[in-house]
């Protein structure tokens, strides 16, 4: 199942807009909070399709029947552009454990690359409900080389996909290798790639105008 959030009027998509604008981008502060703002706002909506159960609560003068979670999910995130998404999540499931995967593209040529995995830092995730956060699913290969990577640490009983720009095609491979039960959050489809498998209009590189140039 996939959810695109853009098709719903709210303020998510003036983030997300943002985000795209050249001039604004020039803000790396500005965008690195808006990468955290579109993650809140997915938290909150994916928020309302977990289990929850019942809990007493005591107030000052009395008591209330409440409902809570019935378990934290465990959210994962590829570093380093995932980052920014992975505060947000963090901002409103703050009692969730965190897996990091460090995965980059090396390019045999101006066009080419494999994606790489170097580093795991990850709870079992062993019948857990897993997010994985990515702000940009070009192609889907990085998402699908992180989820296998992560199945070392056990198999998930339901994951939840969340990425700010997705192209379509990317989005049918991801589904090829990820459980039927898998849903995918993102904030636009965009339908263009670039040579060098880069998202158009897309927003560019969320890593670079998040942290700065690598080199």
């Amino acid at each position: 199942m996939i959810h695109n959030l853009s098709k719903t009027n709210s303020v998510f998509n003036t983030f997300l807009a943002e985000m795209r604008d050249v001039e604004i981008q020039k803000d790396a502060m500005r965008f690195r909070r808006n990468l955290e703002r579109i993650a809140e706002i997915m938290a909150y909506e994916v928020s309302k399709e977990l289990e929850y159960e019942s809990k007493m609560v005591v107030t000052p003068l009395g008591e209330i029947e409440t409902t809570q979670l019935k378990e934290q999910p465990i959210l994962a995130t590829i570093l380093r552009a995932g980052l920014g998404m992975h505060q947000g999540m963090l901002n409103y499931f703050d009692k969730a454990q965190s897996a990091f995967v460090s995965a980059y593209r090396k390019y045999s040529n101006a066009e080419n690359y494999d994606i790489y995995v170097e580093y795991i830092s990850s709870p079992s995730i062993q019948d857990k409900v897993v997010f994985i956060t990515d702000p940009m699913l070009a192609t889907g290969n990085s998402m699908v080389t992180v989820y296998k990577a992560l199945l070392q640490k056990g198999t998930p009983k339901k994951i939840y996909i969340l990425a700010a720009v997705a192209h379509s095609d990317a989005l049918d491979y991801v589904r090829r290798y990820f459980p039927n039960n898998t849903e995918i959050w993102v904030g636009s489809i965009d339908t263009e790639l670039t040579a060098k498998s880069y998202i158009v209009p897309g927003i560019g590189d969320a890593g670079d105008l998040a942290y700065g140039l690598k080199s």
